[in-house]
């Protein structure tokens, strides 16, 4: 999240920036991870990690304050929100009431992270909603633990991962990376950051609206609208 610039903006723009880590589980590192991460670019940001489970919430500690609460935010306004593997338990047509709860907290120009990942944070997608929706999808995956961008297909998240069938358009990007890669296998010996940059770049001329960032990230990634994918109802 660190490395979006429409979060880093919104959390540059306000005085006491606030985000909060909803639902952390039972590791509270991952709340501690994101507030050091995030106070390299936003150097006055506060974070509360929330937990439904009062078994979970523990003493405040390394900057970061603990406390439990759900999608109702315990009352708080954060300019930022990151809800990880949380609605994976919920049923697809709880997903947007959980969505709206969430936005009705945000302060004013609030954005929430609202996805998946695995145990160890090696493949990611999340959405980018804002007080009026979604706005934007991101897969992201690192570049030596993942043979294709298919891979990434059980960490949809729960608005996505019941379309992925063929006709439907996750699938159907899907599959257009998985081909953009396989076209790009000249460029492997170069690793496989550089063959994704240019598998990205063959997929955008393919008519793909993908984002080319504009620095080398960590991760291989692939951001698209939310129109691009989001399911017809």
């Amino acid at each position: 999240m660190a490395s979006r610039p429409e979060i880093v903006d919104v959390l540059r723009a306000v005085e006491q920036p606030l985000a909060v880590d909803l639902g952390y589980g039972d590791r509270p590192d991952t709340a501690v991870e994101m507030f050091r991460r995030l106070r390299h670019v936003v150097a006055d940001l506060a974070l509360v990690g929330l937990e439904i489970d009062p078994a979970r919430v523990v003493a405040d500690h390394d900057g970061v304050r603990f406390a439990r609460g759900g999608f109702e935010l315990a009352g708080l306004r954060p300019h930022l929100v990151r809800a990880y593997n949380v609605l994976r338990q919920y049923d697809e047509d709880q997903v947007v009431g959980h969505w709206r709860r969430m936005q009705d907290s945000l302060a004013p120009g609030g954005l929430i992270v609202e996805g998946t990942c695995d145990e160890i944070g090696r493949r990611c997608a999340w959405i980018l909603l804002d007080a009026d929706g979604p706005r934007s999808l991101t897969l992201a995956w690192a570049p030596r633990h993942t043979d294709h961008p298919s891979a990434i297909a059980a960490r949809l998240p729960k608005a996505l991962i019941h379309h992925n069938l063929p006709g439907r358009p996750i699938h159907d990007l899907l599959t257009a990376a998985d081909r953009c890669w396989d076209v790009a296998a000249p460029y492997a010996p170069y690793g496989p950051r550089v063959r994704w940059s240019h598998a990205r770049r063959a997929l955008a001329a393919s008519g793909v609206p993908c984002e080319i960032p504009r620095r080398r990230l960590r991760d291989n990634t692939l951001t698209v609208p939310w129109s691009f994918v989001a399911p017809s109802r």
